[in-house]
């Protein structure tokens, strides 16, 4: 070689290898391990749904081999290996690591105890319904499309995520000198949240975790640091303090011990993580720290975790837990960073930002979707009015057809009015010609009109289709020049999304300062019923509504609740008794109820004249007795831990007649020789510990008592008359009012 031709570039070592690294980093931070922040996918993850998109493998056809999936997307699209794919294309089918997965798999994808999938050439796979409606519906219509790797195929930039799909299934990678990790939350609450945030903007993250709640892992379990939550979505980063769910079985018989099951584990003790936690508690039993376990054994299934630790007699079951809490993976933490992709640029995320850069992608996407559907259908209506216009000229157009020598001339002639190679024998037609101006998509669409479009019904439905061409562009106009159209679709398609795709939470938010604490019980609708001999139930609310008439002619006290309320018993004489749901049994509608003697300190003359739910009670209730002493007592004022408590004073001889919800929009209505009203802003309003104002000197006894507006009409036996035509009577201080 002559010295001529070289060429010796001087370079610094250093500078080249911190050039090289940083070219290195961010490929793999942008195009390889961090999700994108509108659609939140990784690359490879998008790359493997289009693909199987674009090969036709929707839900509702045949699955196709995994390899030839893995094949056609490192072919066109992800040049990294097979392996890299084909374990993205069985994450996004795993349900144990997936909230929603996005890839419906056939075949062995794996087990949540770490069994890895079959090889590519024996599994097969297609879309969810979930991933087509929510990432792949309008493709063509609202994302831009990029060149792939080596210029022969194009790819989507973005996928038209209709949902935040980095909050619904998270996502975790490690790139070079940073990592992302974003938990997983529940469909219902992600799509209550996008609710929320349409209608207020401006919501602090506290407002925003009341509807959100927390996280919500595949595999449940508990979420133990619940007070910490604000200050992770408010920064983006943080850690959460997750814990299996254990519980205790005690045993049924001589040869059944005591067990301590484990349902459901940490989502971190995914794969591995179960045979390591066995291996642990090994450990700590052979080294003397958990001596009250005689044996373990796991026995999980399709049907779920199932991990028994069997106890011996008399075991501190509380020490157990402790330990296990402590020394185990049962309790672990969940490192949050919630680090995305946004304008080709990493950055942390919190949940404001997360929010606010999903409905700008939103109004970006649908604002191209109808900018798309709008050209369509202007390019569509043009033809139609071209069509219009042909039709009522269509002996000009016959003639120019005939006197033309070529296409070419012809469609001149129509667009521009140029006759030069047209022979056309009449000198109207020649100055009707010269006048016509169709433009190119006009004039090739009259080319290839036939002969048939002539039919007068032909052209009445042409003329009808363009008009209905003519109302949808002007709704695309609408909606594209009104935010608060595109606002509508928007929350029209979550709420849609929501009625489809909606389900229950799995992982629980406590507060847990302590390792032991107790599992959280399920609310349960009832129907709370006692008999005139006060036996008590609660009833199934469907069963109850199936029967309601039967119910109501059975029982005469009937009050709606749940499984952790209290239902509120006012007697006749001055005692309000506590009865705790849990107490009640669940019963059918023939079999006998408890005595409510049993489950309260009510004796059996007293008689209950009114009840209420713990839950719903009114700000403040309105005490009438028999003598016609009439008070008002805030709810306040009967809150007690207690079975019972006195609710109001009574003097010898009387007894309560009624005890209603305060209101001060109506009258209080008595009868006893005839109708009295009281407006209710003269009843006082008393401790429970005095008898109240009586009405007048009226000494005869109250028998019945409600609430009435003026318009209203009230009945006693036979008797019936409209409240605003009742005699009034005030109230006056008694001696006995004490």
């Amino acid at each position: 070689m002559d010295k001529t031709d070289e060429r010796i570039i001087q370079v610094d070592f250093g500078d080249e290898f911190k050039k090289s690294y940083i070219d290195y980093s961010m490929s793999v931070i942008v195009a390889r391990a961090i999700p994108d922040a509108r659609d939140g996918l990784k690359p490879v993850q998008r790359r493997v749904l289009y693909d199987m998109s674009e090969l036709g493998i929707n839900y509702d056809k045949a699955t196709k081999k995994s390899a030839r999936i893995v094949g056609d997307t490192m072919g066109k699209y992800h040049p990294h290996g097979d392996s890299s794919i084909y374990e993205t294309l069985v994450v996004m089918s795993q349900d144990f690591k997936r909230r929603n997965p996005l890839v419906n798999g056939y075949g062995n994808f794996g087990s949540i105890e770490g069994d890895g999938a079959a090889a590519q050439r024996y599994t097969e796979a297609k879309l969810e319904k979930f991933t087509q409606d929510i990432l792949l519906t309008d493709l063509d219509k609202t994302i831009t499309y990029v060149q792939n790797y080596d210029g022969t195929e194009t790819e989507p930039e973005v996928l038209p995520a209709r949902l935040p799909m980095l909050l619904i299934n998270g996502s975790e990678g490690i790139a070079v000198g940073m990592v992302t990790s974003t938990p997983q939350h529940n469909v219902t609450d992600v799509c209550n949240l996008c609710l929320a945030y349409l209608k207020k903007p401006d919501m602090t993250t506290k407002e925003m975790l009341q509807i959100l709640n927390g996280p919500d892992f595949p595999t449940g379990g508990i979420v133990a640091n619940k007070d910490e939550l604000e200050s992770i979505y408010e920064t983006g980063n943080g850690k959460l303090k997750i814990r299996g769910k254990v519980s205790f079985e005690s045993g049924r018989g001589r040869g059944d011990k005591d067990k301590l099951v484990i349902t459901e584990i940490p989502y971190t003790m995914v794969g591995n993580g179960i045979e390591k936690f066995l291996m642990d508690v090994s450990n700590l039993v052979d080294d003397k720290t958990l001596p009250e376990i005689t044996d373990i054994s796991n026995q999980s299934s399709k049907e779920g975790i199932r991990i028994v630790l069997e106890l011996k007699s008399g075991s501190d079951v509380e020490r157990v837990k402790n330990i296990l809490y402590r020394k185990t993976k049962l309790e672990d933490t969940f490192g949050v960073n919630m680090l995305v992709i946004k304008d080709k640029r990493p950055e942390v995320f919190n949940l404001k930002k997360i929010m606010a850069t999903w409905i700008h992608f939103q109004n970006e996407i649908l604002t191209k979707k109808y900018s798309f559907l709008l050209k369509k259908e202007e390019e569509r209506y043009e033809i139609e009015s071209g069509l219009i216009q042909a039709s009522n000229q269509i002996d000009l157009i016959i003639e120019i057809i005939r006197g033309a020598n070529s296409r070419q001339a012809v469609k001149d002639c129509l667009v521009n009015g140029d006759i030069s190679h047209i022979t056309l024998k009449k000198k109207a037609s020649q100055m009707q010609a010269k006048k016509l101006s169709f433009t190119d998509r006009q004039a090739e669409a009259i080319l290839k009109m036939q002969l048939q479009k002539l039919i007068g019904l032909e052209v009445d439905q042409l003329e009808k289709e363009a008009e209905m061409t003519l109302k949808k562009i002007g709704e695309y106009k609408g909606i594209l020049s009104n935010e608060t159209k595109l606002t509508s679709i928007i929350r029209k398609d979550i709420q849609s999304y929501l009625k489809e795709y909606g389900s229950q939470r799995r992982t629980l938010l406590m507060n847990c300062s302590e390792p032991v604490f107790e599992e959280k019980e399920t609310e349960t609708e009832y129907y709370f019923v006692m008999d005139r001999f006060k036996y008590c139930k609660l009833i199934d609310p469907v069963i109850f509504e199936k029967s309601k008439e039967a119910y109501e002619k059975e029982y005469p006290y009937i009050q709606k609740t749940t499984s952790l309320s209290k239902v509120l018993l006012f007697t006749d004489s001055g005692i309000l008794h506590y009865v705790k749901c849990k107490d009640v049994p669940v019963r059918k509608f023939k079999e006998k109820g408890e005595p409510v003697e049993n489950i309260s300190n009510m004796g059996q003359p007293d008689m209950v004249i009114a009840l209420f739910d713990e839950c719903k009670v009114p700000d403040k209730y309105i005490f009438v007795t028999e003598k016609g002493f009439t008070k008002v007592v805030p709810a306040a004022e009967l809150k007690t831990t207690k079975r019972s408590i006195v609710c109001s004073k009574l003097t010898e001889d009387d007894k309560i007649i009624a005890v209603l919800p305060y209101s001060t929009e109506k009258y209080l209505i008595t009868y006893s020789d005839s109708f009295y009203r009281i407006p209710i802003s003269d009843i006082p309003t008393q401790k429970r510990t005095t008898v109240g104002l009586k009405r007048g000197n009226h000494n005869k006894p109250i028998i019945f008592a409600c609430l009435g507006d003026a318009k209203d009409m009230v009945s006693y036996g036979e008797e019936e008359v409209k409240v605003s035509s009742i005699k009034s009577k005030k109230l006056q201080k008694n001696k006995n009012n004490t």
